[in-house]
């Protein structure tokens, strides 16, 4: 999936306004009538009783009986849970497109499939994916109930789109089959093929945010900024020389059959997509380079269930949804003020993958990951190759 406005404290920033308080799931039948002949797709908040309530979104939601997803395996962020138990919840059905898409595929998908029943209700993507979503007047406006608990760095101010959650890039290795796994980008360029890395990234840098955080990363160990991502693009086109990379979708599946053992890639997807299929797997975040990034959410100006995609963001932004996302072993936006209110799952807490010491993390601006992306979208297929 590819992101982002500074957010430099982001992921530790805390929030300090209380959210607004969610209205009793129950409805009168007079309530649920009158939510019928609400236009959902042009609210852009919730009311505290009334016809654009929580209790009538629900009624509005149950009536439409589906939600349309798109690019959401089940082991990425915990959504297979997530995914089911909103479906428990409400009764609602989530038919889940494309599960291993791209943020690019994600955009694709609104604009190819608009008018269709089918079409996506809602996104998942990298924030600069988001961006262009918007300005191509492809998103509606939307603040879920705890808007005020989301940092403000994290969102637009008009809710055309909303951080999730986030984590940092990693290196994941194989223990069972390299005999000493690297913890920075440095380690890596100096092997040969004769090491026995197989190096890959999650998907190609050039439709996958993840991918191209990964080559930003790569740039600042290798004396580039996130300004200056050319080193990065330089580095793994060392990698490729040296034949330790692996031009593929490296994943849990590349990981089992041997085609990889070494995965850049976000460090909470790879606690919760590799090492749960890989037991020999380690995570490590790099020590020569701690970058950080979330991911964002945003609502289809077109969903054919646009009461159901509005539901779906009220879950996800609930204390049960943030709390599904961080079982994941993701920091979801709201953490800060969750655990400043004593919200958040202490136990899941303490299992999030853990920083280099006296680590100073980097966030990309909207604009750096933007001024990447052209880069690598012109450097990548000459100096790297298709892959």
């Amino acid at each position: 999936m590819v992101k982002k406005i500074k957010i430099g404290t982001a992921l530790v920033a805390s929030a300090t306004l209380t959210s607004m308080s969610l209205v009793a799931l129950a409805a009168p039948a007079s309530m649920a009538s009158a939510s019928t002949n609400v236009n959902w797709a042009k609210v852009t908040q919730l009311t505290k009783s009334g016809a654009t309530s929580m209790a009538a979104l629900v009624a509005a939601a149950k009536k439409e009986g589906k939600l349309n997803v798109i690019a959401l395996p089940a082991n990425w962020a915990n959504y297979g849970e997530l995914i089911s138990s909103f479906q428990a919840k409400y009764g609602i059905k989530v038919n889940s497109e494309n599960p291993n898409g791209s943020s690019a595929q994600e955009i694709s998908a609104l604009a190819a499939d608009k008018g269709r029943s089918s079409a996506p209700d809602v996104i998942d993507v990298g924030t600069s994916y988001a961006l262009t979503a918007m300005s191509s007047h492809l998103l509606a406006p939307y603040k879920v109930a705890t808007w005020t608990e989301i940092p403000a760095g994290l969102k637009d101010s008009s809710g055309y789109w909303f951080d999730d959650y986030g984590g940092y890039v990693a290196i994941g290795c194989n223990t069972a089959t390299v005999k000493s796994c690297p913890t920075s980008f440095k380690s890596m360029l100096s092997a040969t093929s004769a090491s026995g890395y197989k190096i890959g990234l999650n998907d190609s840098p050039l439709n996958s945010n993840s991918a191209l955080a990964g080559v930003q990363a790569a740039a600042v160990a290798s004396g580039g900024s996130l300004s200056n991502v050319a080193p990065g693009v330089n580095y793994f086109a060392k990698l490729n020389k040296n034949g330790t990379f692996v031009p593929t979708i490296a994943n849990a599946s590349t990981v089992e059959s041997g085609a990889t053992n070494i995965v850049i890639w976000w460090d909470y997807l790879q606690a919760s997509g590799i090492s749960a299929a890989v037991k020999t797997w380690k995570v490590s975040v790099p020590s020569d380079a701690v970058l950080g990034e979330y991911y964002s959410q945003a609502i289809s100006s077109s969903a054919p269930d646009p009461a159901a995609a509005r539901l779906w963001e009220e879950y996800l932004y609930s204390v049960t949804g943030q709390n599904l996302w961080l079982k994941g072993m993701a920091r979801p936006a709201e953490l800060a003020y969750m655990q400043a209110h004593g919200q958040a799952n202490k136990v899941w807490l303490a299992k999030l993958p853990s920083l280099p010491k006296s680590a100073k993390p980097l966030y990309p601006t909207t604009a750096q990951i933007s001024s990447a992306a052209k880069v690598i979208t012109s450097t990548w297929a000459t100096q790297v190759g298709a892959g």
